[in-house]
């Protein structure tokens, strides 16, 4: 496997957006170049303009918050939906098909408010519980992410 390069890596965001017991997910168009007709769960990559034109948060030039800015981004411009406060769920790497090292950080969000209404990249939708998620064409960890994100809500109740 040839890497690309050894120093940058993408990063992308993903988030396991709940509510009444049931998260959402999606089916990735079959022109998309990774994983086409699999299912997932909102989310994308960081892009410099999600904190490049705002003021910087320190001094030094740094932004906060740009990870939590993204995923917002992400889930409005995939399915049309607003999110609460995302928490953190878990990371992951992988080199991509193309050799890009990438780097994906998991959150899960409770739904604040919207009616999904998907982007040019997805081209179903449903809102299922952690059961029903199993019988989906996941992209591989979709489901374990789930299973985990249900035991942390049930542990809270």
């Amino acid at each position: 496997m040839e890497i690309k390069d050894k120093e940058l890596h993408r990063v992308a965001v993903t988030a396991i957006i709940y509510k009444d017991g049931q998260c959402l997910i999606t089916k990735r168009a079959s022109n998309k170049k990774r994983f086409p007709n699999r299912w997932t769960v909102p989310g994308g990559g960081l892009e410099t303009d999600d904190y490049i034109n705002d003021q910087p948060s320190t001094a030094a030039g740094q932004w906060y918050n740009a990870i939590e800015k993204t995923l917002r981004r992400e889930v409005r411009e995939e399915v049309n939906l607003e999110i609460e406060k995302p928490e953190y769920l878990l990371d992951l790497t992988f080199i991509s098909p193309d050799g890009v090292p990438v780097v994906v950080l998991s959150y899960y969000a409770k739904y604040k408010s919207g009616e999904v209404k998907l982007d040019a990249d997805s081209v179903e939708f449903k809102w299922v519980t952690p059961e029903e998620a199993k019988n989906y064409d996941l992209i591989d960890g979709i489901w374990e992410e789930i299973e985990m994100v249900d035991k942390i809500l049930r542990n809270r109740n």
